[in-house]
This record gives C-alpha cells, structure tokens and sequence, in this order.
C-alpha cells in the first residue's frame, strides 16, 4: 500500500503542536506495518538546516500564483521517507510555521499552504512528476485542506483521507484567493469551499474529502453540534457516515519513564520508587520548597483559553493553600504569561513558571508532579493526559473530546473494577475544577489508593499500533471502493 502523507509541520523537525507528534508517530507506525508512507513537508529553514543533504526528485513550473518549486527527497529522522517542497519564496524565512517573530500570521498563508495542498495533489494523479503514486493521500487540517478540491477537478486522482486536529483553526481567507490558488470558480458556492462568502481550506476538505477523521470518538460528535462545530456542523451531520474518531496515540519510545534521558531517576510499573526523585530534581530545578509530602500540581500547555489554563491562574493561589505546589511550563496568551510569572513571584517557593517551551522540562514535570492539570474547554484529542497517565501522574481534566475518551473518573466504583486513571469535572468554571484539584490533593495522602491509581494509569496502553490498524482499514475500504 502507498500512502502520501500531506502535513504543515513534522516532530522533531517543525512543531507548533500535537499534529507534528501525530505526523511523525502515524506514518512511523504505518511504516513499520509494511505500509509505503511518504510524508511531504514545506521546506521551512528549520528542516533544511537539520536535513542539509536531500536530493532532488522534481521541479515543478510556476502555475498561477505558485511560484516554481523543487522537490527534494530524504529521510526522517524516524526513517520515514521524507518529501520536502523546496520554495524559498514562500518558506525560508524567519519566525515560525505560521507567524511571523511578532506572532502574526504571514499575510501569505494562503499561498503557503495553497501550494502546499496543490503538490499534494499533483502527486496523487496522473500529472504527477514522480514515478511514484500514492494509492491514499492523507491530508491534516487546514493547511492542507485544499488538496481533495484539487483532486476533484484532477484526472486519475486517488482517494483522499482528511484528518481534523483541530476544528476551530479553519484557514479562512478572501474569495479572490479562489482564482489566485487556481480553483475552478464553480467550487465557490455552499456545496464547495465558500464558507460566509470566503474561502476556507478546512471546508473544502471536509466537502470534497472521500473519508473523515477526527482524532478521537468523542470529538468526532461533538464537532457535530452547534457549540464545537465552527459554524461546519451542518455540513459534518450530513457526512456522518464518512466521519470516524481515532484516538491519537503517543510514541512510547520517547514516553518511557523507564528509559527517559530527561528523568533524575528512571523508573517503571514494577518500581515506582525512582519517581520522588523526579519529584526533588523538579523543586529544585524550579525553586520550589523541598517537600516530599505536599501534593504538585503540574500543567504543561498553551497558554490559551481553549486550554484552561486561565481557570488555573484564578485559582493558583486556593490550589497552593489546599496545601500544595504548582509549576507551569507554556507560552501564548501575553497577559497569562504576566499572571502566571507575577504569581510565581508573589507566591516564591510554592509556585514556578516557566514562559517559552522546553522538552526536557515537560518530561520532567510529566515524571515529577504528582496530579496533572489539563482543564481545556475543549480538546479534540490531546497527548498530556496520556503521557502523564504513563508517568503514573493521574491526570484532572475536564469532560470533554479525547479526554474523557482516555481518562477514568476515580471513585469507589472504578477502583473496585481497577480502571480509574484521574479526576474528571464537568462543569467549565472555576468551583469544579478547584473542587476537583481537591479530591485529587486528598486521594494523594492516601497512599494504597494512590498507588493502585498511578498502576491503573501506567498499565494503559497509549501506543499507535490500534489506532495505525484502524487508518490502514479506512485506506484499504476505499482503495477497494
């Protein structure tokens, strides 16, 4: 089976988020199935410089407002072969995937990611310059959402998968885009990529896409209904019956307390000991008191209001008076980023910030902290809790999308069956979750009941092997098809 994997940003390589994990960890998981994946990728600065001796496969003409490309070919630093669209004009610059160093987005994205979309395509019909041809393209969010318009208008064209990450994030732009991206002009109408008199890529995937997935079940119906659907629920309703939820997984090499680098002291299901020093090496690292007994509290995450994270701000100061500690690790909303470092100063010693990313940090606080917060308003898959579940760091989290599809509530019931694995509220407001972090706080100091809950979390398996088996069925239906 040949599969063309279509993305805007690949881990290790680019990252703004989880869709660079799922980029990597997928077509990695699919590879090792005997699956011929080949994941294609703009050529930002940032992968040419960490892959300086890829080989050209093709170049590609300027067609309407696409400037002229190259096509280079390498590896991932998994091994997955790596297909890169070389294009200076558009991709070498500073800043970031999307933004520039201010966080605005380039004015240009629609080209961007038009051309990004357009080379996806061209590979997957008869027009392609390689000798190479998917049998599938899959296509992820936005950036490449209009690859399966492409694909409509284009002769031999293979069937075409589109995963949503994130619907709130829709690539919405003016309607003379329509023409300048080289779309048929009868493709901007409702039935096709007009959306409220734009265009959006997310709507033209979603519309001419051969199959949908979300990345988990639960989100896969709430995006349906009129408080997570962005104004696409109508349209995602009357596709249901191509629309499938599939639980992201997590690469459980580089999620391994027992192997971690970024760990004080590894530890494992069958000894759990080493974590409290994680725990130490955490405090201290941070400036936190020294204090074995106190319950840490720890968050990882985009400083958004999609994430919570401004519900933790409010009530920081209750949470450290449960008694307890609280370090934060993220970068995003300006003003939280203010609170969260003014409460770590007001509050010295009993909760750390940390503003910006940093990997082995996140590995740390995972290892470390003794409860995870993830109290987002919305999460269509998410990884933390998985990955702190793995750590053996029951998680709170809010009741919705992937985590309440990976997170059991823990009371007498589900203890007594022994699937319990975190705290879960349902109500979006400042008393539950608070509430929740202090159901969390005391199950913590009683230690037989804390440790069959850390068992419970670190016995799940997260790994991507049923979710890759579930993606190699939906490509295999429609190659039938």
């Amino acid at each position: 089976m040949r599969v063309l994997f279509a993305t805007s940003e690949v881990a290790p390589l680019i990252k703004t988020g989880g869709l660079a994990d799922v980029s990597a960890a997928l077509p990695a998981a699919l590879h090792g199935m005997g699956v011929d994946v080949r994941v294609l990728l703009p050529g930002y600065p940032q992968v040419l410089k960490v892959l300086p001796h890829l080989q050209v496969a093709a170049k590609i003409p300027t067609q309407f407002s696409f400037p002229a490309t190259r096509l280079l070919t390498g590896l991932l630093p998994n091994g997955v072969p790596l297909l890169v669209i070389e294009c200076a004009e558009l991709y070498e610059r500073g800043g970031g995937a999307y933004q520039d160093e201010q966080g605005l987005d380039w004015p240009d994205n629609a080209l961007r990611f038009g051309l990004l979309s357009k080379i996806a395509a061209l590979l997957s019909c008869t027009d392609s310059p390689l000798d190479w041809k998917p049998e599938i393209v899959h296509c992820n969010d936005w950036q490449t959402g209009l690859t399966p318009a492409y694909l409509h208008f284009s002769e031999g064209a293979v069937p075409c998968v589109m995963t949503v990450h994130n619907l709130a994030f829709q690539g919405v732009f003016p309607p003379q885009m329509v023409a300048e991206l080289g779309l048929p002009i009868e493709c901007f109408q409702p039935d096709g990529v007009e959306f409220y008199n734009n265009l959006s890529f997310m709507k033209a995937g979603l519309y001419y896409a051969d199959h949908i997935t979300t990345v988990s079940p639960s989100y896969a119906n709430e995006i349906q209904t009129d408080a997570l659907g962005f104004g696409l629920q109508g349209l995602l309703a009357n596709r249901r019956e191509v629309l499938t939820g599939i639980l992201n997984g997590i690469d459980t090499t580089e999620w391994n307390p027992a192997t971690d680098p970024n760990l004080a002291n590894p530890y494992n299901l069958t000894d759990i000991s080493g974590k409290s020093a994680n725990k130490r090496e955490l405090q201290k690292r941070m400036g936190l008191h020294i204090d074995p007994d106190l319950p840490l509290f720890g968050l990882v995450s985009r400083f958004t209001p999609q994430k919570g994270v401004d519900l933790v701000l409010e009530i920081a100061p209750q949470l450290i008076a449960l008694p307890a500690q609280l370090v934060l690790l993220g970068s995003g909303d300006v003003e939280m980023q203010r609170t969260a470092l003014e409460l770590a100063h007001h509050y010295s010693g009993q909760i750390s910030a940390y503003v910006g990313f940093d990997e082995a940090l996140s590995h740390l606080i995972e290892a470390g902290a003794d409860i995870f917060l993830m109290p987002s308003r919305f999460e269509p898959c998410g990884l933390n809790q998985m990955y702190s579940q793995r750590y053996g760091t029951p998680p709170v989290v809010h009741a919705t999308g992937g985590l309440i599809d990976t997170v059991l509530d823990c009371n007498a019931t589900s203890l007594e069956q022994g699937v319990a694995s975190g705290f879960v509220f349902h109500h979006m407001d400042t008393p539950s979750l608070l509430a929740t972090a202090r159901r969390a706080a005391i199950t913590y100091h009683d230690k037989k009941i804390w440790r069959a809950l850390q068992h419970n979390c670190m016995v799940k398996n997260f790994g991507w092997g049923q979710s890759a088996t579930a993606y190699h069925d939906i490509y295999t239906h429609l190659m039938r098809r």
